[in-house]
């Protein structure tokens, strides 16, 4: 399936729908390869702007979603209208919702500890029969890293999904792509604090209106000087134009 690639501030994402990201994943089990797959918000485009790495590693990524309304406004603005948003979590559950029948395997890794664990624990209860062969945590020294390889590598998973937050997750699966050859590796970022129940995602008429990105802030104060990036996103799509 070839995808069209829309440039937003450099940083090239794929037009698609939710079902053709997950039908390009499914391929990429299928083939056995190597991909890794990254959720385009427009924070994620916005810190590429000064994040050559990041910049870098999300355009050699196998398949850029757009993860956002932000992403999907500005290609429409830019004059490529995406058909919409393909959300990092809903893909995550797209993909576990499908394992089961197809028989792959999935690891999770990232969060505090103790949330992987809870969020495996929903996932067998959504999803019966899937099967998520490790789970770590995301706290660690450079010298854990060899035995987490190690543990993904023996775990065999046709999915890994890190939630290491952005631009960590990515920078991490980057850096041990090769290493790890695991068929595919997804940046997830706070999917597993929402499926374990210590984060709360937006209700769904915010979803649908666009407003998950205030709702965060709302929820997580924290997060305020990070959503600064969103006005920042829009005048620097609108001077590209």
């Amino acid at each position: 399936m070839s995808l069209e690639k829309v440039d937003i501030l450099g940083v090239k994402v794929n037009s698609l729908t939710m079902t053709e990201a997950v039908e390009t994943i499914e391929g990429f089990i299928e083939n056995r390869g190597n991909a890794l797959i990254a959720t385009a918000n427009a924070e994620m485009i916005m810190r590429a702007t000064y994040d050559d790495e990041l910049k870098t590693i999300l355009n050699s990524a196998d398949l850029v979603v757009p993860d956002g309304a932000g992403t999907v406004w500005a290609a429409g603005y830019l004059g490529y209208p995406m058909p919409e948003r393909v959300a990092g979590y809903d893909l995550a559950q797209e993909l576990m919702k499908a394992a089961p029948e197809r028989g792959q395997k999935i690891y999770f890794f990232g969060s505090a500890p103790g949330v992987a664990e809870s969020a495996k624990a929903k996932a067998e209860e959504w999803y019966p029969g899937i099967n998520i062969v490790g789970t770590r945590n995301g706290f660690f020294k450079p010298e854990d890293e060899a035995e987490i390889i190690a543990d993904i590598k023996n775990a065999d998973p046709d999915i890994l999904l890190v939630a290491l937050g952005v631009p960590k997750q990515e920078k991490w699966l980057y850096a041990h792509k090769q290493e790890l050859n695991v068929p595919v590796s997804i940046g997830v970022g706070g999917s597993f604090d929402v499926m374990a129940g210590v984060m709360q995602r937006a209700p769904l008429w915010m979803q649908k209106a666009k407003l998950e990105w205030l709702f965060r802030g709302l929820k997580q104060p924290s997060r305020i000087g990070r959503l600064m990036a969103l006005p920042k996103f829009v005048i620097e799509v609108m001077k590209s134009k």
